[in-house]
């Protein structure tokens, strides 16, 4: 594989990772409500199901998503459906203890929060992700590309994704800011709630 190709293949990842949706808002919620670790759990369940999802593109599986009406409509209900359940844990929230007066303490309303699988449901229950990683795989590996070619790409999109929203959560979770939110929980939890359950209602009318 050329470097080219694979600068332009990252890159677009990178973009793609970046741009606000259903997953940004999951990772700040988890890491808003639950703390570092849980957004850093987040972030890698995240990047697993999008490596699951660029792993599929290569090896030819993502082609059924994207051709079959009914299997990408299920895929995509379940997950509005996730987002909603989502929506409703974080509007019914409380805090739990928090030292309101330590700007160096973390959530911890929830120290059992499903980071690594609501960051994992996410990417899985996204059937729009089949779609992406096949229009760009067309563009930049070759008929004859190898599989090895194939799961770089796929491990490549994973590893920029993770990364991205590994930042986010370790931005979301300095102490200035952790004093700051802790100052606004209820607030903060309740538009929360409002993006995801909007992000889960413009899922379902697409």
């Amino acid at each position: 594989m050329l470097l080219s190709s694979w600068l332009s293949v990252a890159g677009i990842c990178a973009l793609g990772a970046m741009s606000p949706g259903p997953s940004l808002a999951v990772v700040m919620n988890n890491t808003v409500n639950h703390g570092r670790k849980a957004g850093i759990l987040t972030a890698v369940g995240h990047g697993l199901g999008v490596t699951a999802y660029a792993a599929a593109t290569a090896l030819g599986l993502a082609v059924i998503i994207a051709q079959s009406p009914v299997i990408f409509d299920v895929i995509r209900y379940l997950g509005a459906a996730f987002l909603l359940f989502i929506a409703y844990k974080t509007f019914v929230s409380t805090q739990q203890g928090q030292d309101q007066n330590s700007p160096q303490a973390e959530p911890t309303r929830n120290t059992k929060a499903p980071g690594f699988v609501s960051g994992l449901m996410i990417a899985l229950l996204n059937p729009k992700m089949a779609i992406f990683f096949l229009a760009l795989f067309s563009q930049f590996v070759q008929v004859d590309a190898g599989l090895g070619d194939k799961l770089i790409l796929a491990f490549t999109a994973g590893t920029i994704d993770t990364l991205w929203y590994l930042l986010v959560a370790w931005g979301l979770a300095t102490p200035k800011i952790l004093s700051w939110l802790s100052l606004h929980q209820k607030k903060i939890n309740q538009l929360f709630a409002l993006v995801i359950a909007l992000l889960a209602a413009t899922i379902i009318l697409n």
